[in-house]
């Protein structure tokens, strides 16, 4: 008996439906002004909205970039005859601060740094790589390896593995023969950018660029490409929770390197 009275049940139910989709579909024939608005009606009839487990899935599938994973704030800027690069210290894992004092520029000569942004571990292993192709290269030229050519050298190290990447984005800055700055950045397969002005490289990568945007004049001197660095990583970096912790400030003159400690907010 309750079998049969469900069976009737959902027959009424079924020919309500019917019912309704045949109201629906004769109101919009009926009228023409109102068609899309009664097909849009009909068609808000079968939505269904998303459950909230559905809701609460779809916000824990968002990936992060393995690239953000450490964080990282590198800056490099071009003066009159000289040229600074800069960056943070913070090494994390995601929003876990592991280190305070995390390396991420690297002196390859003495007119000549590189800082690389990315993955904490094949940054490191980016940078010994480097030192042994570099000393390579001045055993057999018998000379130093010049920006330019350091620049190529990096770009076909990426290349090279761009099925199974280094997950690093460098920045070179150095002074060329004539003592001319020499900026470039690439990503991580190698494809490389120079510029005259600034490049920055990170997390906070839009910070870092609105800041040397607004900064940034032609033709500063060392001190003032020494404050000009420093005021813009510091305020870029406290927008952003994956870099921060301080900073390190190097420039490269043809008389030497000046590096300075930043201390910044410690949170």
């Amino acid at each position: 008996m309750i079998y049969i009275t469900l069976r009737i049940t959902i027959k009424k139910i079924k020919q309500n439906t019917i019912s309704t989709i045949k109201l629906y579909a004769s109101g919009a024939h009926e009228n023409h002004n109102l068609h899309g608005k009664r097909r849009h009606t009909l068609h808000s009839f079968f939505q269904f909205a998303p459950t909230q487990t559905q809701h609460h899935q779809s916000h824990h599938n968002r990936t992060m970039s393995i690239l953000e994973y450490n964080g990282a704030a590198i800056i490099a800027m071009a003066g009159k005859d000289c040229i600074g690069i800069a960056s943070d210290n913070r090494l994390g894992i995601q929003f876990q601060t592991v280190a305070m004092d995390f390396k991420k520029i690297f002196k390859m000569s003495d007119t000549l740094f590189v800082g690389l942004a990315g993955l904490a571990t094949d940054v490191q292993t980016l940078d010994q790589l480097l030192r042994f192709r570099m000393n390579l290269y001045e055993l057999r030229e018998e000379r130093a390896m010049t920006p330019q050519v350091f620049t190529n050298l990096l770009s076909n190290i990426l290349y090279e593995k761009r099925f199974g990447p280094y997950f690093v984005e460098p920045v070179v800055a150095g002074l060329d023969e004539k003592g001319s700055p020499y900026l470039a950045t690439m990503d991580l397969i190698g494809a490389t950018s120079t510029t005259k002005d600034f490049v920055v490289s990170g997390t906070c990568d839009g910070n870092l660029y609105g800041m040397c945007e607004t900064l940034y004049k032609p033709d500063l001197g060392k001190e003032e490409l020494f404050e000009t660095l420093a005021q813009a990583l510091l305020a870029s970096v406290d927008r952003d929770a994956l870099s921060g912790w301080g900073g390190v400030v190097h420039i490269i003159t043809k008389e030497g390197v000046m590096s300075r400690e930043l201390k910044g907010r410690q949170d």
